[in-house]
Formats: structure tokens, C-alpha cells, sequence
């Protein structure tokens, strides 16, 4: 191989190496190793352990009901989540792009949200759940706001998706406007000579061609709803009771409140992950197949 060949080889590992080292490191690894410890009864501080296979998959899905019931809940936020999160970042895309003026403004108020940490968010929307929204129904009388909004299991899950949506549509919404932007005027105009009407326009003309984006934000929804967290956390800590416990906080509550089980944590870890690989996987067959129709 000419020496040419052997100098673009090393400028390359010397680009690449330093940031897969620390991929590896911090992240493949610990990937791995927590795979390895699913097949373990290890409690995270014994060095001695024993392998008992899949005897904690085996009890994750068939004797523990609180583990079933988180992912039912987490399938059921995932679902209102990746439509209602796409369907509003896109909603707000399109109306900021049809701004002439203020532009601006409005890509920094709605985006605005998604530069608050998520926890910080869900402490904010606690306070306002429980003293400020009561405080308007009692001062106007309006009795649809007099909820148990955090205490109520029925309540407490729209609550849940509320501070979800406002921390996370702007970020979905930057990625549409790029899309949008790039549908060429000319054809838009086209359609209109044609006789076509703005929602025929859209659905026709905008929607293929930002088919990419589409793709893009579903697969970040799809991911970042699985595995969903503070918001939870924060506002109900998976209660009353554990009747919003997503799978994440399950898992957390396995791992560092009952006793320690981090063999049986990691293995509902790997559910979770083959969970959102097999989601993941026909979610991109799905749009690949429609950006191709498109």
C-alpha cells in the first residue's frame, strides 16, 4: 500500500480514535457489561455473583405486575407523545414560516422551553399544578381548572404529557422549519396556479418533500419518549401510588431502593432497550418506505 495511503489511514484514526475511546469507554463498555450482569443475581457491591441466565427476564414479565404495568403506561405516553409532539412542532413550523415579519420572535419563544433542563421544568409545573392553576379556578370560578392535576392517576398522566410537550416541541419545531425551508418556493406556487388550495398545497406539495425531517423528528420522539424520566420524576414520582411509573423509573427503583438489585435493573434495562429497537427498526422501515413513495 503506497505510503499516501498509510498517512490518510492515520490522519484518520487520529480524528476518529480520541472520540471512540471515549464512546467506548463511557458508554460500549458499560453497555455491555450491563448485558453481561442481566444473566447475574449481582447486587452491585459483592464481588462474588452468580449466573442464573434468564431467570430475571423471566421474572421481570411473568412475577413482577408493577414492571408490566410501567411498560404499559410507557407504551400508552409514547403513542400520545409521538403524534401530539409532531403534530404541534410541525403546526407551529408551518406558522412561523408563513411569517413575513417576526421570524424571529417566534423561533426564540417557542424553542425558548427546550433550554430549560427537564427537572428544573417539571419542579416549575409542579408549583404551577398545585397552587397557581387552583388559585385561577378560585378566582374565577372556572371549574374545569379545580383538578387534582398531579394527585388524580387519570389527571396526573395529561399532566405529564403537558410539561413534556412544552420542554420538548421546540426542539422539533427547529428541525421542521429546516425542512420547510427547503421546499423550493416555485413549486408552492405552481400548485397555487394550478387551482390548489393551501391545505392541498401542504399535503401535496410541502408534506413529500419534507418527508426527511419527518423521519428524523419521529425517530427522536420515538426514542426520547421511551425513555422518559425527570418529567416523571419530577412531577408525580411515578404515583399516586405507581400508577405513572414508567419503565425507566421502575428500573431506577429496582437498581438503588429494593435492596439493590442490579442484575435484575440491568436486565429490565435490556427489555427496555430490545423494546426500542424493535420500535425503532419499523418505525425506519415504515418511513423509508413512504420518503421513496414520496
Amino acid at each position: 500500500m503506497p505510503i499516501k495511503s498509510y498517512k490518510k489511514y492515520i490522519s484518520l484514526l487520529t480524528f476518529v480514535g480520541p472520540a471512540f475511546i471515549l464512546y467506548a469507554v463511557f458508554l460500549l463498555i458499560p453497555t455491555l457489561g450491563g448485558m453481561y450482569y442481566s444473566f447475574t443475581d449481582w447486587n452491585g457491591l459483592n464481588r462474588d455473583y452468580d449466573f442464573i441466565g434468564f431467570g430475571n427476564f423471566v421474572e421481570a414479565l411473568k412475577e413482577d405486575p408493577d414492571f408490566v404495568s410501567s411498560i404499559f403506561f410507557t407504551l400508552k405516553y409514547v403513542l400520545f407523545m409521538v403524534v401530539l409532539q409532531n403534530v404541534f412542532a410541525l403546526l407551529l413550523a408551518v406558522f412561523i414560516e408563513s411569517r413575513k415579519k417576526s421570524k424571529g420572535f417566534f423561533r426564540t419563544i417557542f424553542f425558548m422551553p427546550n433550554m430549560i433542563s427537564t427537572i428544573i421544568s417539571a419542579f416549575m409545573w409542579t408549583f404551577v399544578f398545585a397552587q397557581v392553576i387552583p388559585q385561577i379556578a378560585e378566582k374565577t370560578a372556572i371549574s374545569f381548572l379545580d383538578q387534582a392535576w398531579i394527585g388524580d392517576p387519570q389527571i396526573s398522566f395529561f399532566s405529564i404529557l403537558t410539561v413534556s410537550l412544552w420542554n420538548g416541541v421546540g426542539y422539533m419545531m427547529i428541525i421542521y422549519l429546516a425542512g420547510l425551508q427547503g421546499v423550493p418556493q416555485s413549486l408552492k406556487e405552481a400548485a397555487v396556479i394550478d387551482g390548489a388550495s393551501a391545505f392541498q398545497t401542504f399535503r401535496n406539495v410541502t408534506l413529500p418533500m419534507i418527508t426527511h425531517a419527518i423521519t428524523i423528528c419521529f425517530f427522536l420522539t420515538l426514542n426520547g419518549a421511551f425513555k422518559v424520566f425527570e418529567v416523571v420524576y419530577g412531577l408525580t414520582g411515578g404515583g399516586p401510588g405507581r400508577s405513572t411509573q414508567v419503565i425507566t423509573m421502575n428500573i431506577y427503583e429496582e437498581a438503588f431502593s429494593n435492596n439493590f438489585r442490579y442484575g435484575y435493573a440491568s436486565a429490565k434495562s435490556v427489555i427496555l432497550f430490545v423494546i426500542i429497537l424493535i420500535f425503532t427498526l419499523i418505525q425506519i422501515q415504515v418511513m423509508k418506505k413512504r420518503e421513496l413513495e414520496a
